[in-house]
């Protein structure tokens, strides 16, 4: 079973080079689960069957039965736009069979994650001992840096494992936060926003007038909305963490890409401030899935919460100077050296290409609510901050949003669904591939 087969790999090998030469990406449709059952049927039993028959299988039922949120019309959700070199070097680290938990397993693979994750926290500001590892998502990493906030606070204020404490969030923030707080017995804080945006004021007054005996510890704040890509106000909630010795803590899964970019760089001021920041490269710095990053400004609290003690680990902690184990920095254990795509593709195409195709989006975002400005069918909701674009179009109800969508769908015009904001059913656009044009933009509108 573990013999080299020349023929299967060159299949795949075949398959796969026809994947990265598609240009551009087809979006393809949702699958109908008996027609998927149907080709599935079978294929799984005692005796094996030819691969090219396997691969026939997968290339022409189920990949065309996957909505591909790497084609440039794919403006739903937050889309991915893997480089090419990011997908390639994947199949490396697959190859590989990399166990990225420790230092003395996986040094070499480490030491090139850490470099990027060094740029990152040079984005962000955060001091030269940050450091962090990188994890499957950002719930992964929300989930790995609440723990740290619990816990280092518990420490601190003398409280039992059990005792009820309280981080504050907005009612803006990521599903993933409040999801974060229920699976570690935390209770959310949760104040309220003007205009979605969480500012230092807004917590701060929040927490003056709060009368119930259990210790808020912490605070999220987020960068980049996943909804309408709003940067809250990251400097007066980092002032008011301090001031109220909370954890501080920002989730960048999306937004926060645009460290990279000058014309947006100032609305991040006070991300610096940050105990924990999350991004998720494979949202808007061209990684495959998953990839985020998780970082600590001081990764030695993280260390307390998460190294797992076990004799058979014992050998993998020796507190050497170069030691340096992801399994330290978050809930896991096993993991894929997971930014090694991303330190690859950042490698070869440089960080200018980075900052250019953020930019791009950012430009083509701006052109988009240029167009729906000009069409006195639309509205805009609001003035793009990010890469989302929020509007309306006049006199539809939400079956006429929904219908559009599936039209734009089955077309292969565009995957573009409608999202709630106040109440109402609106359309919304998430910009992020670099080779999404304003000509895309305008041909989708046209069909409104």
């Amino acid at each position: 079973m573990h013999t080299y087969d020349a023929h299967l790999a060159d299949l795949v090998f075949d398959y796969m080079r026809e994947r990265l030469q598609l240009d551009p990406v087809p979006l393809d449709h949702p699958g109908e689960r008996a027609k998927l059952e149907a080709a599935l049927s079978g294929l799984l039993g005692e005796q094996g069957h030819d691969p090219a028959q396997v691969l026939s299988v997968y290339a022409e039922q189920l990949a065309p039965a996957v909505i591909s949120c790497d084609s440039p019309r794919f403006l739903s959700f937050i889309p991915a736009a893997p480089t090419k070199a990011a997908l390639l070097f994947d199949m490396v680290v697959s190859c590989a069979s990399l166990q990225g938990i420790s230092w003395l397993e996986a040094a070499g693979a480490i030491a090139a994650e850490n470099q990027v994750l060094r740029l990152i926290a040079d984005l962000a500001g955060l001091p030269a001992g940050a450091g962090g590892c990188f994890v499957t998502g950002g719930s992964a990493g929300n989930l790995s840096a609440l723990v740290v906030a619990r816990d280092t606070a518990r420490l601190r204020l003398g409280l039992g494992a059990y005792d009820r404490v309280r981080i504050a969030v907005s009612d803006q923030a990521h599903s993933s936060v409040g999801n974060t707080l229920r699976i570690i017995g935390v209770e959310a804080f949760v104040v309220p926003t003007a205009d979605h945006r969480f500012t230092g004021a807004d917590l701060r007054a929040a927490l003056t007038h709060d009368t119930d005996d259990a210790p808020v510890i912490g605070v999220v704040a987020t960068a980049g909305t996943t909804n309408a890509g709003i940067v809250d106000d990251l400097a007066g909630l980092g002032e008011v963490a301090r001031d109220f010795d909370l954890w501080y803590h920002v989730d960048g899964a999306y937004g926060g890409a645009g460290l990279f970019a000058p014309s947006v760089r100032a609305k991040y001021a006070g991300i610096e401030l940050a105990d924990s920041f999350v991004i998720d490269p494979h949202k808007w710095l061209f990684a495959p899935f998953d990839c985020a990053a998780v970082l600590y400004r001081q990764p030695r609290l993280a260390k307390a919460v998460h190294t797992q003690d076990a004799s058979y680990l014992d050998v993998i902690h020796t507190d050497t100077p170069e030691e340096w184990n992801p399994t330290d920095y978050a809930y896991h254990l096993t993991r894929r050296a997971r930014g090694l795509p991303l330190w690859f593709s950042l490698a070869v195409h440089g960080t200018d290409a980075y900052r250019d195709a953020i930019e791009g989006a950012l430009s083509t975002a701006r052109q988009a609510a240029d167009l729906i400005r000009r069409n006195p069918d639309l509205e805009l909701v609001r003035e793009p901050e990010l890469s989302v674009v929020l509007f309306r179009r006049k006199g539809w109800e939400p079956a006429d949003y929904h219908a559009w969508s599936r039209r734009l769908l089955a077309g292969q015009v565009a995957f573009v669904t409608p999202t709630g904001w106040e109440g109402e059913t609106v359309a919304r656009f998430a910009f992020l591939h670099p080779e999404t044009t304003a000509a895309m933009v305008g041909e989708i509108l046209a069909t409104v």
